[in-house]
């Protein structure tokens, strides 16, 4: 029975319209874990081997693999030892590592601490660089398929390749800082959302904090995220007069962020630019790698496509192939921004993506592994401060988001389209279907090449080292590590950093008084004239002839670093290294623990 007023007929429609909702949002959380499953799938992909293996190391990035291990093990150290977060004397004795100058990856390596102490840090830096590669993936879906786009299907396609475009999968040669970008697209929507009324101060705080999290990850990405985000909101506000209503809210919750950051990494960047360790920029030949011009049509080496012997000459290592979208992949997106030239996001994201390319050619145009001649606009910014330790291929690395937006656009269109012409979506769908499988199957990644690495020797996992370096020693090794030998922070990482070592892998000033640059950069200490007599080992398997000035110098060198033993591990010029140090010293050394060990406590004092 029902009154009058009743209708039974909007009941049972409300109750249809919320059995469909229902579904529909059933059906969604099922779509958002196939798609989580589906970037879980593709990191263990690209790091296949180095699970499968955990006698495997990356094979084209030995050190900063060594390097990322020993900053994990910094991490825990200043969990479980309070250590002073940015600068260690555990490396580089006497003086010290500026982290801050560093990718010390605290935001990363602090929370993974547990991992770190539980498995070891080569264990953390796995889970570092392939967790990167899921998180970033799924931040993008989630912020392109609730944010940005509103649908599931153009979201994961833009996730997927923004997380597995070739560049990305080339950095994940030891570069998880790199590819670990999840707060990227965090900061894009926060930052979109500053706009919205009356909430300018929470909106400005959680930006602020966001970008303080990705300032400990990684800060070139947090610069060219800013740039970026400045030219798509700038175009936004010319083609969207609509959105000028938000500028007050905008810009103070803008002010905020910009403050509370502000005071947040006050002393950090202090320390970075103005504290113990500080360099002034990146030297001449660093900031000379450029993204050669044929790169962006050519296919990555570690592409379905490519081939690393055909790209080897396009590229300065394989970490560093930056470009590499290939030629159907160009077209494609040069198509889509012709189809969707009204949209002023499309607009925005295609001349931030020009500026992108332009400067990642550097200070003169490189064409198919040649120099042309032909200068670029990087010539007149490369010696501004913060632009001078900019590695200028990189910004070709930011095209990565900027592809992978106009990609999820571009399927939203098609969707749309499809909707609104349901006899031909058949056909929509299956040309769509072909056109993206010839752009994007080239482009999939293969899993990472690996080498298999030596063990650490007894000497370090037994802690038989620990007599030598009693009093604040060090132990020096040879050669002494640096960025073609990093091996030692492998080491001193496996014992929790209680290992110091004399010398290391990292940024720090060129100090000597007649360095041609001033204070730059140097990947590792400023070279001494022991270190020196090594490399020359090192470089050329024979042993110079040794004069009193060398083995004065060795002995000013060796207690420089405070030396308590100098070890010699596993190393291809391991006869003729062994013999350049008895003829420097005068001592035998003793084989024990896998190494060769010469006890200098006697000559050092």
């Amino acid at each position: 029975m029902t009154t009058p007023h009743s209708d039974p007929c909007p009941s049972v429609g409300t109750g249809e319209q919320g059995a469909d909702q229902a579904a529909r949002r059933r059906a969604g959380r099922w779509v958002d874990v196939a798609a989580g499953l589906s970037f879980v799938l593709l990191a263990f992909w690209v790091t296949l081997r180095l699970w499968l293996d955990p006698r495997q190391d990356i094979r084209d990035n030995l050190s900063d693999q060594a390097l990322f291990e020993w900053m994990m093990a910094h991490g825990a150290r200043v969990v479980t030892d309070f250590d002073y977060p940015f600068g260690s004397n555990r490396m580089n004795v006497p003086d010290s590592v500026n982290l801050v100058a560093n990718t010390s990856v605290l935001s990363v390596s602090i929370p993974l601490s547990p991992v770190t102490l539980l498995a070891g840090p080569r264990a953390a830096f796995l889970v570092f660089l392939t967790g990167g590669l899921i998180l970033t993936a799924t931040a993008w879906y989630l912020v392109l398929s609730r944010a940005l786009i509103g649908s599931r299907g153009p979201a994961w396609l833009g996730a997927a390749f923004c997380a597995y475009a070739p560049a990305m999968v080339s950095h994940a040669n030891a570069h998880p800082n790199i590819v670990a970008q999840y707060v990227v697209p965090l900061i894009v929507w926060r930052t979109l959302r500053l706009a919205e009324a009356g909430r300018w101060l929470r909106n400005g705080v959680l930006l602020g904090l966001l970008i303080v999290w990705q300032a400990f990850i990684n800060l070139e990405v947090l610069l060219v995220t800013a740039i970026g985000l400045g030219v798509v909101v700038a175009a936004l506000a010319l083609g969207r007069p609509d959105l000028r209503r938000g500028t007050r809210p905008f810009l103070a919750g803008l002010a905020v962020a910009a403050v509370l950051s502000a005071v947040l990494l006050a002393y950090p960047l202090y320390v970075q630019f103005f504290g113990p360790g500080a360099y002034q920029g990146l030297s001449r030949l660093i900031r000379g790698y450029s993204t050669d011009l044929a790169s962006f049509v050519s296919f990555a080496g570690e592409s379905l496509a490519g081939d690393p012997r055909a790209t080897a000459h396009l590229a300065r290592n394989p970490t560093e192939e930056n470009g590499f979208f290939g030629w159907p992949l160009v077209i494609l997106v040069a198509a889509l921004v012709w189809w969707m030239r009204r949209s002023p996001v499309v607009l925005g994201l295609a001349v931030l993506g020009g500026l992108l390319a332009v400067l990642s050619l550097g200070r003169e145009i490189r064409f198919a592994g040649r120099d042309t001649g032909v200068p670029a606009p990087w010539a007149a910014l490369e010696n501004l401060p913060i632009l001078h330790s900019v590695v200028p291929t990189r910004w070709s690395l930011a095209l990565v988001p900027v592809v992978g937006l106009l990609l999820a656009l571009g399927a939203e269109r098609v969707r749309l389209l499809a909707r609104e012409h349901p006899e031909q979506r058949r056909q929509i769908r299956a040309v769509t279907g072909l056109v993206l499988a010839m752009a994007l199957v080239p482009v999939l990644p293969t899993p990472l090449p690996t080498t298999r690495f030596e063990p650490t020797p007894e000497f370090v996992t037994s802690g038989a080292w620990r007599p030598y370096l009693a009093g604040g020693r060090s132990l020096v090794t040879l050669p002494l590590p640096d960025t073609e030998y990093a091996e030692p922070l492998r080491w001193s990482a496996r014992t929790g950093l209680e290992m110091p070592l004399a010398q290391g892998y990292f940024l720090g000033p060129d100090t000597r008084p007649d360095a041609p640059e001033g204070p730059i950069a140097l990947y590792g200490a400023t070279p001494r004239p022991t270190s020196e007599f090594f490399d020359t080992i090192r470089s050329t398997g024979e042993v110079p002839a040794v004069t009193g000035r060398d083995r004065a110098a060795a002995l000013t060198d060796l207690r420089y670093w405070r030396a308590g033993v100098v070890v010699l591990g596993p190393h291809r010029q391991e006869e003729a290294l062994r013999r350049g140090m008895t003829e420097l010293t005068g001592i035998e050394p003793t084989r024990t623990g896998g190494v060769w060990l010469w006890d200098v406590r006697p000559l050092t004092g």
